[in-house]
Order: C-alpha cells, then structure tokens, then sequence
C-alpha cells in the first residue's frame, strides 16, 4: 500500500469542493492538494446559480472563470398577480465548464492530484483511503460528499428535470427568469425557470416544492417542451437533461462545526435551508477555510462566529419551510412566493444570499399572512416552536 502527503485532500467533486480547491489555489498557490471524485468527471450534470450581491469581490474573481453565461441586467419573476424585474446580475455555471477549469487548474500544479473514478473506501481526521488501497494524508480532510443524509429530516423536496434546448430562431438573451409561476400548479408550488445560455440555447426546467421526493421525469420532461412550445420556443432538439431532488429540512440542522474532518457542502449543512442553492454559502465557507490555512482550527472565535451565522439562516430558514409545507395548501403556496417577492431589493438580496438580518426576518414574516395560510395550523402543529 503505497502512502501519499498532501497539504489538503478534498473528497468529492462537486461544487463545494471544485471552490475550495479554487480557493486554496488563489490563496496559497504552493499547497499540495489532492481531490478526489467517484464519478469520470468533475460536478456531475448541473447548473448552478448566483445573484451578484451573493459574493465578495474576491470571490467573483475567483469563480469568473467558471460562469458560463450572465444576465447583467438582472432576472424577472411572474405569478398570477405580480410582474417584477430584480436588477440585480445573476450567472450561471456549467457543469461542464466547472470540470474543464478545475480540472486545468489541477493540470498546472503538477504537485496536486486529481483523481477521478476513484471511490473512498475509508476516511478519517488526517487520512483517506482509496478503493486501490492507497492511502492519502494531510493536515487537512473535507468530506463534501452529498446530501444523502438531510433526506430523513425534510420538510418537503425541491425537485426538477431542466432541459438545454437548442432553438431553430434566436431569442434575446438579457434578462433570465427565475419564477414563472403563472402555470397550473401541480405537486405543490410549481414554476418554470429559464435561463437563455446563448440567442439559439436556453435551459428550462420545471420545478417543484413539493411534499415528496417521488420524481416523475417523464412528466416534468414533457411538462418543459410543452412550456417551450407555448413561449413560442421554436426547438429544434434536446441537447442534454439534468434533473435533482433537494431536501429542506424541516428542523434546523446545525452546520459542521467540529472536526477534523471538515464536514462541508450539502451534508454539512452549508446550504440555503429555504431554496436548497449552495453557491453563496459554499463559496463563503470555501474563501474562509482558504484564508485560515490547513491547519484550521474548529475551536477559535472566527470559526464559532461563522459557524453561528449560518445556523442563524438555517434556523430561520426551516421556519419559513414548516410555514410552507405545513400550514399552507399545496396549491395555494405559489402566494407565499407572490407575496415575498413585494418586499425590497436588499431583502430578497440577502435572502438568497443566506445572509438575511433580524430585520430582514421580521419583514418576511411581518403584515398580513398570505390568502391561504392557516395560522391556527402553524400554532397547532407548534411550527414556531
């Protein structure tokens, strides 16, 4: 058996790794880092997204080479009742662009290691060991393995199958949309989000909040030609299908914070509770660890301060998801949304950035209740609890 030592080794390949080994090499460009994935390539089949405001500075410079189209002039969302253009820029990534950036930056560092399928057989504090009996050391192990274990305790289920159309005749590309809710609502809170990649591709997905995680791809995948169709989308063929099913936890799940290892991504907690979107969150986890170095400390007050701040979004976060799942009818939760996107620019900024204030809270649950809701239901299944 054969013994490598690294500076890091970064088990899984999805996005919050494929950040954290960016960070550690914007950060510290001579640390010896190893990641290692299951799957032949890097973040699976997805698109990720993030609003502007979502990261530092220093952030968008290191995820720019990674976003594959933007919208500068922000995004729009639809419901029944309301029409509304947020001007704020959103982005997306690729998965496929993920894979050829990280991977390249790997190619250059000839003193990392990238190893795809590659399975990890067992992990501990300072130590991996592969499926080929290798065994990789170092001083530090981020486990960002899935979302497997949050499946028990959800609320209910973001679910979707999006597909990447390519189109016989152009369309405009300026602004994405991330709600259009003024469809039939089926199996909960449904929308269509559309994200025009290019004047001839776009990328539609239809989504649910829905109360199980059963996923029907058949039905979504021709619910989304039958919405490209009435958008007077002209198709001209698929090019490729993604589709997932997220857990929102019910009770707040509390982040990762002891270690080693460093428990990060989806299955550390380091995930919106509400949207189930990562991006902001796993960015700013991986911008921090980077800053902190490899020998981080689970025991310091910056790492108690940080950890508290994203158990405060998360807390509040499976408030609004009890609210949604458990007082308000599957039908009507389409006037919860409605109603949220009536508060300020900076709230629903913050909001989606997993960075709201005790303010920002009380503005969400403030006013008059949304048609629909029983407040009796939420007191008496003790959803304030």
């Amino acid at each position: 058996m054969s013994v490598e030592s690294f500076d890091a080794v970064l088990v899984g390949g999805g996005l919050q790794n494929g950040l954290m080994a960016l960070a550690l090499f914007q950060r510290q460009p001579g640390l010896r880092v190893a990641l290692v994935e299951r799957g032949a390539r890097l973040g699976g089949n997805h698109t990720w997204a993030f609003h502007g405001s979502d990261l530092t500075a220093e952030a968008h410079r290191m995820v720019a080479p990674l976003i594959s189209a933007s919208w500068p002039a922000g995004h729009r969302v639809l419901f029944p009742g309301l029409e509304r253009h947020v001007r704020e820029p959103y982005a997306a990534v690729s998965s496929g662009r993920f894979h050829d950036v990280i991977s390249a930056e790997f190619a250059a560092r000839p003193h990392c290691s990238l190893r795809l399928g590659t399975s990890v057989t067992d992990l501990s504090a300072h130590s991996v060991r592969l499926s080929s009996g290798e065994e990789l050391n170092a001083a530090l192990v981020v486990d960002a393995r899935g979302p497997e274990r949050l499946a028990q305790g959800a609320a209910g289920f973001q679910k979707f199958v999006g597909l990447e159309l390519a189109l016989r005749t152009p369309v405009a590309t300026s602004v994405a949309t991330l709600m259009d809710a003024t469809v039939p609502q089926e199996d909960g809170f449904r929308f269509f989000y559309v994200l025009p990649l290019a004047p001839d591709r776009v990328l539609v997905e239809d989504t649910r909040f829905s109360d199980h995680a059963a996923l029907d791809q058949d039905a979504l995948r021709a619910g989304v030609l039958r919405y490209a169709a009435d958008q007077g989308l002209a198709v001209d063929h698929v090019v490729r299908e993604e589709h997932g099913v997220l857990p929102l936890p019910m009770r707040h799940q509390p982040c990762a914070r002891s270690g080693p290892p460093l428990v990060a991504g989806y299955q550390g907690g380091w995930f919106h509770p509400t949207t189930g979107y990562s991006f902001p969150v796993a960015a700013r986890l991986a911008m921090l660890v980077a800053s902190r170095g490899t020998a981080h400390s689970f025991h310091d007050a910056e790492w108690r301060a940080f950890c508290h701040a994203q158990d405060r979004q998360s807390r509040f976060g499976a408030l609004l998801n009890r609210l949604l799942f458990r007082a308000v009818p599957p039908a009507e939760r389409w006037r919860v949304f409605e109603r949220f996107y009536t508060r300020s620019d900076d709230v629903i900024r913050r909001f989606y950035a997993a960075q709201l204030t005790r303010t920002d809270c009380l503005q969400i649950l403030g006013g008059r209740p949304p048609q629909g809701i029983s407040l009796r239901l939420a007191i008496t299944e003790g959803l304030f609890a």
